[in-house]
């Protein structure tokens, strides 16, 4: 007979062996599927794991979703999102670090709005942080202390971009005259990538665990992404 406390963990590793197993399943079909499936995957994906999650008993409140968790985390989003414009609009300002801003995606500034309005809050931001901030390290949490939880889900954040980082460099300036445009630049790449998210990831679980809401890392995200967006725009139009 299972007795109720290993029972309990037992149901915990199901549950994080189902929300890692999601989590692939989203990423492969966002990147290998065809439109518009591959554009709804991970926003789809994303409500559907945390609402199945709540089905099977993970909390509100360990997914950093409550309305006290929410509340606590108002001071730390707004000072995450004015720190991070105050950095970028001082790296912009410098030539040197400016070329690391000139992405093909955003060389015009409607592109750019758009994205940090529409796509990137929608389609990244918003999914992301409720898959891996929300569901997967309140199921983490149930398993392991604060360091490990917070180092897998980094680590999971990171292997999350590979198939995002795929001709990374053939679409930045400064990136492929840093690291060059061929094979090995593209590895290069994808390993800069993946390294700088799963940091990222780090930086933003921490915050969640930090406040325990889930609104101070989708801040942080947002700004980190949309001023990237509205950053390379600017940069396309000053001087090199």
């Amino acid at each position: 007979m299972i007795r109720p406390d290993n029972a309990t963990r037992v149901r915990s590793m199901v549950l994080l062996a189902a929300v890692v197993a999601a989590l692939v399943a989203i990423n492969l079909t966002a990147h290998l599927a065809g439109s518009p499936v591959a554009v709804l995957a991970v926003p789809l994906g994303a409500v559907i794991v945390v609402g199945v999650a709540r089905l099977v008993g993970l909390q509100w409140r360990e997914m950093g979703l409550s309305r006290a968790e929410l509340r606590s985390g108002v001071p730390y989003a707004l000072a995450a999102v004015v720190a991070v414009f105050g950095i970028v609009t001082v790296a912009v300002a410098i030539p040197a670090t400016r070329q690391f801003f000139l992405s093909d995606r955003f060389d015009s500034a409607t592109a750019a709005l758009f994205a940090a309005l529409v796509t990137i809050p929608l389609q990244t931001v918003l999914p992301e942080e409720l898959l891996f901030r929300g569901v997967l390290q309140g199921s983490l949490g149930r398993l392991f202390g604060v360091r490990t939880t917070l180092s897998l889900g980094a680590a999971a954040f990171g292997l999350w971009h590979v198939g995002s980082s795929m001709g990374l460099t053939e679409g930045n300036e400064g990136l492929r005259s840093v690291l060059g445009s061929g094979a090995i630049g593209q590895v290069l790449g994808i390993a800069g990538a993946v390294a700088a998210t799963t940091a990222a990831g780090f930086v933003f679980g921490w915050l969640r665990h930090r406040t325990t809401s889930l609104l101070a890392p989708i801040a942080l995200h947002w700004a980190l992404n949309a001023t990237g967006a509205v950053g390379a725009a600017v940069a396309w139009h000053l001087p090199s």
